[in-house]
Formats: C-alpha cells, structure tokens, sequence
C-alpha cells in the first residue's frame, strides 16, 4: 500500500515506474532505429528528386494508427499527435538531406 506522506519510499509505486522506465527506454530504442531507416529513405528521396513529404502517405499512417490505437484501447488522439511529431520531424530531416544532395548556391 502507497504512503502518502513518503511517495518516493512506496514499494508499489517504484514498481509502476520501474515498467515505466522500461517502457519509455524500448520507446526511444524504437524510435533512433525508425529515424535510421527515415533518414535513409530522406536521402533516396534528394537523391531521385522527390519530395520530402508525400501527403497521401502521411494521411494513410494517421488512419492506419488511428485505428491501431483504437484496437490497443489507447485514445486514438494521442496515436495521432505521437505520429504528427514523428511526421514532422522525419519531413526535417528530408529537408536536411535535400540540402546536402543539392546545396544551396
């Protein structure tokens, strides 16, 4: 049982947070290996002249984890905002990339 007046001595608690850690350690090794495989597709895309963001794609990715959030039982919203913060930041680093493949005179 949780005690109130010691939060951070709280058996029960620690282990809450403990999977917490855990959790968000699996979640940042998940993202650099999505960003390793964006920042190449950023560099075939300067590379073969396309551009950084392919809307459709992106339109299809929020539907296909809106409905994954849904099935999972997590508020699709926030599947939503997760994937628009990835979206943005892999359309940065495209944009990066097609910086380097045609710099700027």
């Amino acid at each position: 049982m949780s005690n109130p007046e010691h939060p951070e001595h709280d058996p029960e608690l620690e282990e809450f947070r403990a999977s917490i850690d855990n959790i968000d350690a699996a979640l940042i090794h998940l993202l650099a290996e999505r960003f390793k495989v964006t920042r190449r597709v950023g560099t075939y895309k300067a590379a073969a002249g396309l551009p950084p963001a392919d809307l459709e794609r992106e339109a299809a990715q929020v539907d296909r984890l809106r409905y994954l959030a849904d099935e999972a039982g997590l508020d699709p919203v926030i599947s939503e905002k997760f994937l628009r913060f990835v979206i943005d930041e892999v359309i940065r680093h495209h944009l990066q990339a097609a910086d380097e493949v045609q710099p700027a005179e």
